[in-house]
């Protein structure tokens, strides 16, 4: 149907459709993929544990535990497996729940296979070699178990502001535009002042504000 995918590249799909679920199961078998699948949230969150997936395809509109409560949960627990969402509703607004939830991807139903198959590998192309680090000053992102530190404390952050460091820190010195931001970690569906916010936080976390220095008219960049 495309181009192979390398065996062992997991997916987890949860959605309380079955034939949508069984649909989804058998393309993905066929395109090389090791699915597992979960009905509802609370087996999403336990699936999420055990199978160890590469990728999780993550239905919002779910009964009782709902696709953006998972999604939070997931991330709460410091999960950074990609989280492409599926939901019926397109409005600007619900796009925005779902990134902020620590969602990776939006794709609206019904939907192309075709399409679905595409972003999951692009979510797959996504993930770093296991012990990559970067590191400016004393400040430390490990991006395969997505955690900082900085002087030897660790930081608590969240996924998107865990995703604002790296940008920061891939280019430090050098500005980083609110609208790159927006792309690559809110795949466009955000408005301009989302990244003045996480750049608050963040400052408030490294402890030290001037670490990330506004640049008039551009946009952020980290600066010793």
């Amino acid at each position: 149907m495309g181009e192979s995918t390398a065996v062992g590249e997991r997916v987890l799909v949860v959605d309380d459709d079955p034939p949508l679920r069984r649909m989804l199961e058998r393309t993905l078998r066929a395109e090389g993929f090791d699915v597992t699948l979960a009905a509802d949230g609370s087996a999403a969150l336990v699936a999420a544990e055990r199978a160890a997936p590469d990728v999780i395809v993550l239905d919002v509109a779910m009964p009782a535990l709902d696709g953006l409560a998972v999604c939070r949960r997931l991330r709460g627990k410091g999960l950074p497996t990609p989280i492409l969402m599926l939901t019926a509703r397109d409005a600007v607004p619900d796009r925005v729940a779902g990134l902020e939830a620590g969602a990776d991807d939006y794709l609206v139903k019904p939907f192309a296979v075709q399409e679905l198959i595409a972003r999951i590998r692009a979510l797959t192309r996504r993930r770093v070699p296991a012990g990559s680090r970067l590191s400016y000053s004393d400040l430390t992102l490990d991006l395969d178990a997505r955690t900082a530190s900085r002087g030897g404390r660790q930081l608590e952050l969240t996924g998107r502001e865990s995703a604002l460091l790296e940008l920061l820190l891939r280019q430090p010195g050098l500005v980083v535009t609110r609208e790159r931001a927006i792309d690559d970690i809110w795949a466009g569906a955000a408005e301009a002042n989302v990244v003045d916010r996480y750049v608050t936080r963040l400052r408030r976390k490294l402890g030290e504000p001037q670490l990330i220095r506004t640049v008039r008219g551009a946009g952020f960049a980290l600066r010793a």
